[in-house]
């Protein structure tokens, strides 16, 4: 039964690495598959940068955010196995004189029993592939060390035909942060827990996608962001100040000045013209944008004095992007902007967002339903019962006009 598990997981990398074209899902796609069939806690690729000889996460699986983590070459489990090119199985932190200590214990996951695989180009180590801890508590095997490195093998193949270069950001900036989240839900008697720890970054000028099933806790994650909702416990750090419990006032002034928000129903006022509706926003604020060149930046200068009943929904919509970067915010909110509009008009919507992301260097977080609008994103945040179940960065971000659904 063990061997048909392997011959199965070795099948499912080998249509994964070397049939789909995107590296980027080819490589978190394969990532995905360890995980699962090796019943693992958590999993990483890392990839070196020659230039600072550092290793970065591109992708991650588990309760642990690597996101803007470097790690040394040589330094660790991960660096020295990159650094070495030997792999390492470790069936027992507690009892190994050798373990030298993960990227995952510095971040929150006790680490208990581990494998990590160098991945390897033609000529040179280029990173490595490590899983840690077995959700049934049991260690790791030989034959189990064999299919993550049979997965590295071609990794680095794929790597060497599609090619890949790793984005040099240096420092980047968080925005806001999240450290252990919840949120209950009180109903009678009974306790709905939404959100079961949440550690997430969000970092300046980046576009994060959050995915996820019905109910999984995603608008509630952007709600508590976005100051329309209170976290139960934890710790919401925006910019440095603490909005874990804020004042009605300080959440108000937050909510106007800050952040922008763009729902799946426009909300525009109908009596008002697209051009009044921006202006009734930019006259709330301290130092908004000119509304005319709001409207502009959404491409309807000529439709501005068009009332809302004289739009097309897309247009609707981008009045109601309109209204929200007319207030400068650092921060973007965006609720399944997409879901009532159909592919052309979405693009036409995406393509305005991705301006403004260029343009203004604005972070937005969106939820949606939609997997192929993660493709253009920088990263992508999947939620599973109120947990974040993976992170992914993605190395190549499509345009909106080459996404396909």
């Amino acid at each position: 039964m063990e061997d048909k598990r392997l011959t199965k997981a070795s099948w499912l990398l080998m249509s994964q690495l070397l049939e789909v074209e995107s590296i980027d899902e080819a490589l978190s796609g394969s990532l995905e598959i360890i995980v699962q069939q090796l019943n693992c806690e958590a999993g990483a690729i890392w990839l070196l940068n020659k230039k600072t000889d550092l290793l970065t996460s591109v992708f991650h699986i588990g309760p642990v955010d690597l996101t803007n983590i470097s790690v040394e070459n040589g330094v660790g489990v991960e660096g020295s196995v990159t650094k070495t090119g030997e792999s390492i199985i470790v069936e027992d932190t507690s009892s190994d004189i050798g373990y030298d200590g993960s990227v995952f214990d510095d971040h929150g996951l006790v680490t208990k029993t581990l494998i990590c695989v160098p991945i390897r180009n033609v000529k040179d180590v280029i990173g490595c592939l490590i899983v840690a801890n077995k959700t049934d508590g049991t260690s790791y095997d030989k034959q189990e060390l064999a299919l993550c490195e049979h997965m590295s093998a071609l990794a680095g193949m794929t790597i060497a035909e599609k090619g890949l270069s790793l984005p040099d950001d240096g420092e980047r900036e968080i925005l806001a942060s999240l450290r252990n989240v919840t949120k209950d839900f009180q109903n009678g008697d009974t306790v709905n827990h939404v959100l079961r720890g949440i550690n997430l970054d969000i970092y300046r000028n980046e576009f994060v996608v959050i995915l996820g099933e019905s109910g999984c806790g995603k608008t509630t994650m952007m709600n508590i962001i976005g100051g329309m909702d209170s976290l139960t416990d934890g710790e919401l750090i925006i910019e440095g100040q603490d909005f874990s419990h804020p004042s009605d006032l300080a959440l108000t002034e937050y909510r106007r000045n800050y952040v922008g928000f763009i729902f799946q129903q426009y909300n525009l006022m109908p009596n008002l013209t697209a051009l009044e509706n921006v202006n009734f926003i930019a006259e709330l604020v301290d130092d908004p944008m000119s509304p005319e060149k709001a409207i502009d930046k959404v491409r309807l200068t000529d439709r501005a004095n068009n009332y809302p009943g004289q739009m097309s929904g897309g247009q609707q919509q981008r009045v109601s992007i309109a209204r929200a970067i007319v207030k400068k915010p650092s921060l973007i909110l965006a609720d399944e902007p997409t879901a009532a509009l159909d592919y052309s008009t979405s693009i036409e919507v995406l393509e305005v967002i991705e301006d403004i992301i260029k343009s203004k260097g604005t972070t937005v977080v969106m939820v949606t339903h939609n997997a192929e609008i993660a493709k253009m994103a920088d990263r992508v945040i999947k939620l599973r019962n109120g947990r974040i179940s993976s992170i992914k960065r993605n190395l190549e971000p499509l345009k909106a006009k080459e996404l396909n659904w």
